[in-house]
């Protein structure tokens, strides 16, 4: 009698240790009873009946799923590959188990299909240049999806772009024919200023001639100081003025001297 109660004390021990349960602090149990849903459990110790429950372990961590590249054709007929990165987590663990067979795999599938849907109708320079609007767009579709399924999507961030070769040279054609226009045009931009200022200055000069002088004695210092045997300095116009006077006096003298004399 004595050994079997012992029998029935160890077998009741099994059963109870048997339906312990651990959940880590990320961790939540969902449990069926007898096929029903019941509440889930967790974090801790949750005791689950053998036999007539049954229990699903889900991780709330945040989940990174890599996407990998997708032939997309963009609006311009331009064929190219485009690979992301998705970051999700569980919010709901019963919806999560109830909702969908294997959500893993359906946020995957989900996630190729807008990837591909949104990268074909961007043309090939917004898929270039408008990331963070393409993440935007690809999130809050994939979001709107899921979200019956218990299910968070955080981010989404396009990895990377893979284009053709003869793509690749195109736009590098286009980027070195770009970047010769800007030097172009800040060279042009450049001379039109020399020449704006160099007409101002020649106004001031007109106005004062003495700083014409002045400018003949700074260019003087400036040759002076180089290491030169000869020093050439041009002479000032204005030094020849005096004598250009004087003879176009006697020229007018000469002039009317003849004149006179005839009458």
């Amino acid at each position: 009698m004595a050994s079997g109660i012992g029998v029935v004390i160890v077998i009741l021990i099994i059963y109870v240790l048997s339906g312990l349960k651990i959940l880590n602090e990320y961790e939540r149990a969902v449990v069926f009873r007898l096929g029903r849903l019941t509440p889930y459990r967790g974090p801790g110790v949750a005791f689950i009946l053998p036999v007539v429950e049954r229990m699903v372990r889900i991780d709330l961590r945040t989940v990174t799923l890599d996407i990998p590249p997708q032939d997309v054709i963009t609006q311009d007929n331009v064929t190219v590959k485009v690979s992301a990165v998705l970051y999700f987590r569980v919010v709901d663990p019963s919806r999560a188990v109830t909702e969908v067979a294997n959500y893993l795999f359906a946020t995957m599938q989900l996630a190729q299909t807008t990837l591909r849907s949104v990268g074909g109708q961007s043309d090939l320079d917004d898929l270039l240049s408008q990331r963070e609007k393409l993440n935007a767009r690809i999130q809050e579709i994939v979001d709107a999806q899921t979200e019956p399924w218990g299910i968070k999507v955080t981010l989404v961030e396009i990895k990377n772009i893979d284009l053709p070769q003869d793509m690749q040279r195109a736009i590098a054609a286009q980027a070195e024919a770009e970047r010769e226009r800007r030097a172009k045009v800040i060279a042009a931009e450049g001379e039109f200023q020399a020449a704006q200022r160099l007409a101002e200055a020649a106004e001031i000069m007109g106005k004062s001639p003495i700083t014409l002088q002045l400018r003949y004695l700074q260019t003087l210092a400036e040759i002076a100081t180089e290491k030169n045997s000869t020093t050439i300095f041009p002479l000032p116009i204005d030094l020849l003025e005096p004598f250009r006077a004087i003879a176009q006096a006697r020229a007018n003298n000469a002039e009317s001297g003849p004149s006179e004399t005839k009458k």
